[in-house]
């Protein structure tokens, strides 16, 4: 067996279970949960219409690389989404079946375990796919910490020449998970001249790009930055992006990559030995989300009420921070947040994340301690009767 299995650690939906494992919830009132993030709103009848009108296409093997007219769809969408003036369907365009695999596949084809002590960065806390495909391609994960007093900007600095120099892979997630910080221009800047310096890949995890507040002010691309700062071709830039929170389909495990071509080509050869293609009907229920931004708009407007909900209501009596963007509050709760979150679902049957389950400690601290994650993905009602249920814990507290 692969040794590096030995280093993985617990999935934090697995850690979050035998935490909570002894405890009874208050059987007064009905469970809420917002401990994971799997969007709740309804799949658009469109997007189900365009899946069942498709279904004959299960009798044919999906191409590794996707049909043109679904690649030509997600390459419109970046073009009006992010301005792109130049993306190649062909070359510069592939769909996957969620961002989730392809984060892990990535990693398996960009690091060379052959070069001395290969490694990844990952920010800190972080979507732990980054430290499990780190670990098996063979490579270690070197976290970047990620702190309130410093607005949760990653600070590139606090790793030395060193470390750079034996990086090949760098995850960054934009807008963040758990934090919704959205990286600005000047970071991307920085975090290209050190590609150009050390040589490494970028791959920008983009899922939560479509939920955001403000219709005027969409959060900042990684590709529409490198244009931004006349990066012809995207130079070792992928991002990532998916259908499951833009568009509620979660369970259609639909997304692509975008980028660099020359990776790109080197991936699409990885995936076609991987066997993972998205199957036609997929194909033809993604193509019709893409062209679509009704029902995206849509679903903004249900997370604004949600959050002006939880802000009106625990305002109060704590501090509740807006994210720039994703369905995350990052809620600080001054003391231990493991207690936190099972005093929670003992007292009020509201299930919350512990911060702590998300980071790693590094450099002495783990910045996820004294934050849970709570995720406003139950309806609207759900969550204002969970921030009611949360402001009474903590005055109580």
């Amino acid at each position: 067996m692969n040794a590096a299995f030995e280093q993985l650690q617990s999935y934090p939906f697995q850690k979050l279970a035998a935490l909570t494992s002894g405890v009874t919830p208050n059987p007064d009132l009905k469970p809420i949960s917002l401990h994971i993030g799997e969007p709740k709103h309804p799949t658009p009848e469109f997007i189900k219409r365009a899946l069942m009108e498709n279904l004959g296409g299960l009798a044919n093997y999906p191409t590794t690389l996707g049909a043109p007219g679904l690649r030509n769809a997600i390459g419109a969408w970046l073009e009006r989404r992010y301005g792109l003036r130049e993306i190649d369907p062909d070359t510069q365009i592939i769909p996957v079946n969620g961002s989730r695999e392809a984060l892990f596949a990535f990693a398996q084809t960009v690091v060379d375990h052959t070069r001395a002590a290969p490694v990844v960065v990952v920010p800190n806390p972080f979507y732990q796919i980054y430290e499990g495909a780190a670990l098996l391609a063979g490579a270690k994960p070197e976290y970047l910490n990620t702190l309130a007093a410093d607005g949760f900007a990653l600070d590139f600095s606090q790793l030395p020449d060193n470390v750079w120099k034996r990086t090949q892979l760098v995850f960054v997630c934009s807008p963040g998970n758990p934090t919704g910080r959205v990286m600005t221009l000047d970071e991307w800047q920085h975090l290209f001249a050190l590609s150009d310096r050390y040589g490494f890949v970028i791959a920008a995890d983009e899922c939560y790009s479509e939920v955001y507040f403000d219709e005027a002010q969409p959060p900042l691309g990684a590709l529409q930055a490198a244009q931004q700062c006349g990066r012809a071709g995207f130079p070792r830039l992928v991002m990532f992006s998916s259908l499951s929170k833009r568009s509620n389909v979660p369970g259609m495990r639909s997304g692509f990559v975008a980028g660099d071509a020359e990776i790109l080509k080197k991936f699409l050869l990885y995936r076609t030995y991987q066997g993972c293609a998205m199957s036609p009907p997929i194909h033809a229920a993604s193509t019709a989300a893409w062209q679509d931004e009704a029902h995206v708009v849509e679903n903004r407007r249900l997370y604004c009420e949600k959050f002006t909900a939880f802000k009106r209501i625990l305002g109060d009596v704590t501090e509740v921070g807006m994210p720039d963007a994703a369905f995350y509050i990052w809620l600080n709760t001054s003391g231990d947040d493991a207690a936190f979150t099972r005093d929670l679902l003992a007292r009020q049957n509201v299930s919350v994340l512990p911060g702590g389950y998300l980071a790693r400690e590094a450099r002495g601290v783990n910045p996820g301690a004294q934050f849970v994650r709570i995720a406003l993905v139950a309806s609207t009602a759900e969550c204002t009767e969970a921030a009611e249920r949360i402001a009474t814990f903590l005055r109580q507290q």
